[in-house]
């Protein structure tokens, strides 16, 4: 890692963010945001009952943990909070962990666009493909759509299949259920 970017990293880990706010370290960039609306809550809430309820894998979720993830060679590591990220329950992956975990035993991450959609749709995509997350699933709230990433290989997902809202969209092993997108409208 270079000089600059042992000073951004050391800067972002350094920071005291107020209440409300959040930050991430995302390809060299530090990104605040302030903590989701009510409907992004509600999406990510909707997400989270079903995989309680229908995974064929019992699952761990956080909302809150932070990812250390691999970046570019001459950028600071990528340490971004996702709006879902579960782990399978045996794996244990939370217990323990710091504030910025690794992504080993991540299945997969999920997001829901919010005021920088672009961000969700092509940074943390790359990010999360490039750490070797299995899933990412992308709620697009301007779009209407639910996006499921597989397949993850150097900056990129090879694999995605995506449907609108009130479709259902197919959670392959270790999940193995169809997600019901209607209540995302």
């Amino acid at each position: 890692m270079s000089y600059e970017a042992e000073v951004v990293l050391e800067g972002f880990l350094a920071l005291d963010m107020p209440e409300g706010l959040r930050a991430e370290l995302i390809e060299g960039e530090i990104v605040v945001k302030s903590t989701p609306d009510g409907n992004h809550e509600h999406c990510v809430s909707e997400v989270l009952e079903q995989v309680i309820l229908r995974s064929s894998t019992d699952m761990q979720f956080s909302g809150h943990k932070g990812l250390k993830l691999a970046s570019g060679e001459r950028l600071p590591q990528d340490h971004v909070i996702p709006d879902m990220t579960l782990v399978p329950a045996a794996v244990r992956g939370f217990r323990g962990a710091a504030p910025w975990m690794p992504c080993e035993g991540v299945c997969l991450v999920g997001e829901v666009t919010s005021t920088r959609p672009e961000v969700d749709r092509e940074v943390k995509r790359r990010c999360y493909a490039r750490g070797g997350i299995p899933f990412y699933l992308l709620i697009d709230r301007d779009a209407s759509s639910v996006t499921l990433f597989s397949d993850p290989e150097m900056d990129d997902y090879r694999r995605h299949c995506t449907v609108h809202f009130g479709k259902s969209l197919a959670l392959p092993e270790p999940f193995a259920f169809y997600l019901d997108t209607t209540e995302l409208v």
